[in-house]
């Protein structure tokens, strides 16, 4: 299992959000590409960035800031927020950038989604973001009718990488993460799932780590990184001790 530490960006700052409220935006790192140097320097092994801005804008707005992430580190990284079309898409993988998510577009141009997954495999996320088990979009302002199981089923013959699933209602509050609802669409669908929202001790990675098997492939965690409520040297080590403890011979 990955452990993907999240930088949200906002007016080029890494920032955390209330369950998706713009207005709630608190300021962890002034420099976004100083915060991935950090989380490099800790021992991660991907990043997970956000540019909140384009999420709901629709378009790329934090272009400056995800170019400097890429300068300052040799890590992979998965993007997500405002790509809308193939060639925005197209101009982030020239860039650096792992993987690409793509969100509203999973909903509202679907065909996007399998035309990238086709020009670009293995290099496409679909991250479904869901409120009472209903996709959310446009920043999670809008809310659609297609439900977060619906929606991944959808594309698991097109050739994506993973599901991003967040519980918008878990997301930012330090609450504790949704283990059941993640691990059950998991095991519907034959992608790996990455969970997020909620995510804020080593006891919650623990609670992932014990429904693995079920197909929760990643967690994204981001307050909790900055606030001090997770450890990155103990996190690291509690998914290294589960690895390698799968690894062991059976007695």
């Amino acid at each position: 299992m990955i452990l993907y530490p999240a930088i949200d960006l906002k007016a080029g700052k890494a920032v955390r959000l209330l369950r998706g409220d713009m207005k709630t935006a608190k300021v962890f790192n002034e420099d976004p590409a100083d915060q991935a140097r950090r989380f490099a320097n800790s021992g991660f092994q991907w990043l997970h960035i956000v540019d909140l801005d384009g999420a709901f804008e629709g378009r790329t707005v934090n272009r400056a800031a995800v170019t400097a992430i890429l300068e300052a580190v040799d890590l992979p990284l998965q993007l997500g927020g405002g790509i809308r079309d193939i060639e925005t898409l197209e101009s982030w993988l020239e860039a650096g950038v792992t993987r690409v998510i793509l969100g509203t577009a999973a909903v509202k141009n679907p065909a996007l989604v399998r035309d990238a997954c086709r020009l670009f495999p293995g290099r496409i996320v679909v991250g479904i973001d869901a409120r009472d088990g209903r996709v959310a979009v446009e920043g999670w302002v809008e809310e659609s009718d297609i439900s977060a199981e619906d929606l991944a089923l959808r594309f698991e013959d097109a050739g994506v990488a993973a599901i991003v699933f967040t519980d918008i209602e878990r997301d930012g509050v330090l609450g504790g993460p949704n283990v059941a609802a993640t691990a059950a669409l998991a095991r519907r669908v034959s992608l790996p799932v990455i969970a997020s929202g909620g995510v804020a001790s080593l006891d919650d990675i623990a609670a992932f780590l014990a429904v693995e098997a079920s197909g929760v492939a990643g967690v994204i965690t981001g307050r909790a990184l900055y606030d001090g409520r997770i450890d990155p040297a103990s996190a690291i080590a509690l998914l290294a001790s589960a690895a390698a403890s799968s690894k062991a011979p059976p007695c």
